[in-house]
């Protein structure tokens, strides 16, 4: 069942310009001009029922301004968007009840009083009982391994602790939908461990719908198995993450260990020399030329060992942008 319906999204802000110089500024001031800033472009996908799926572009490619829409905190120019059957910009109370927005770098919880306090305004905002309250404020704070504290003041919690309570904030009232933008942002290592682990727990269980953006891209490798790529406004692959590897990806990582240290220039025979490090080469090589260049390396090389890998997805996924590599993009 689809939760989520977008349909020939667009968002158009008028941006006034202004030409440099006193002359520039007198005319601006008495008539001014405006120009048209696309932000997002014909933006089409659904989610289904307990789908899990990241939302990936660069800098400035209109994620953010795409889930604002999504939220109903800002009106599209043009297009439809319905999330569990409801318009977002109308902020329906039975719409707002149905979904949740985390950001990364905004916080709801109040700084100088305990979390436990917020949490108590949370459940009187969203009508939620006593009972129910106390049973799930318990079940969260045990799935996020936060119950000791929830009785400090935010301000003394570590960045982890409060994005956890903030999670715990954010799904209090259960919601149908979770839009996560940046979640782990900023957060060690143990700490984005430690969501990405709650966040696929409260999937499982609750079968919520969630459309997750994060620059980590082991947030993405970790929780969803479908992507929606976005690049200048407009969504250019929306399918597996795996497929989208693959067709970025035209070549393999050789990896080699020598029996003895040889020289740039004489490696370069081989392969593009990615990395040189005393007997050990990591080599570049095109998937076409894999099996030629493998019998190459092991016939005329002293190998004692060899292995042959993918490039890691941040490389693949940064390579699309920075390459402009658009065009050849499939939208399924």
């Amino acid at each position: 069942m689809s939760v989520i319906d977008v349909q020939n999204l667009s968002k158009i802000y008028k941006v006034s310009s202004k030409k440099p110089g006193i002359q520039g500024t007198i005319k601006h001031f008495f008539k001014r001009t405006y120009r048209d800033v696309i932000a997002v472009k014909d933006v089409s996908f659904t989610i289904n029922t307990g789908e899990m799926v990241g939302f990936l572009g660069a800098n400035g490619a209109g994620k953010t301004t795409t889930l604002k829409m999504l939220t109903g905190l800002i009106y599209p120019s043009t297009g439809e968007v319905k999330i569990v059957g409801h318009t977002p910009f109308k902020r329906q109370e039975k719409f707002l009840k149905q979904m949740s927005l985390i950001m990364g770098q905004k916080q709801q919880l109040l700084w100088d009083l305990p979390a436990l306090d917020s949490l108590k305004i949370n459940a009187a905002v969203y009508e939620i009982p006593d009972k129910i309250f106390h049973q799930r404020l318990k079940e969260l704070a045990e799935m996020l391994s936060i119950e000791e504290q929830l009785t400090q003041p935010v301000r003394k919690l570590s960045l982890g602790q409060r994005m956890k309570a903030e999670l715990l904030a954010a799904l209090l009232h259960h919601p149908q939908v979770l839009f996560l933008d940046e979640p782990t942002l900023g957060l060690d290592v143990n700490s984005q461990a430690a969501i990405r682990s709650f966040l696929k727990e409260y999937n499982q269980r609750y079968e919520a719908t969630i459309l997750l953006t994060s620059h980590y891209m082991a947030d993405i490798t970790a929780l969803c198995e479908r992507v929606l790529l976005i690049h200048e406004g407009q969504l250019i692959y929306d399918g597996h993450l795996e497929e989208l590897v693959e067709k970025f990806t035209p070549y393999k990582e050789v990896n080699v260990e020598l029996s003895y240290p040889i020289s740039s220039e004489k490696l370069a025979h081989y392969g593009q020399v990615e990395l040189v490090k005393g007997q050990e080469v990591r080599f570049l090589v095109k998937q076409e030329n894999l099996t030629e260049t493998i019998a190459k390396i092991l016939a005329q090389l002293e190998v004692n060992d060899l292995n042959v890998t993918e490039p890691p997805i941040e490389e693949v996924v940064s390579q699309i942008f920075s390459q402009g590599n658009v065009d050849i993009v499939d939208k399924n």
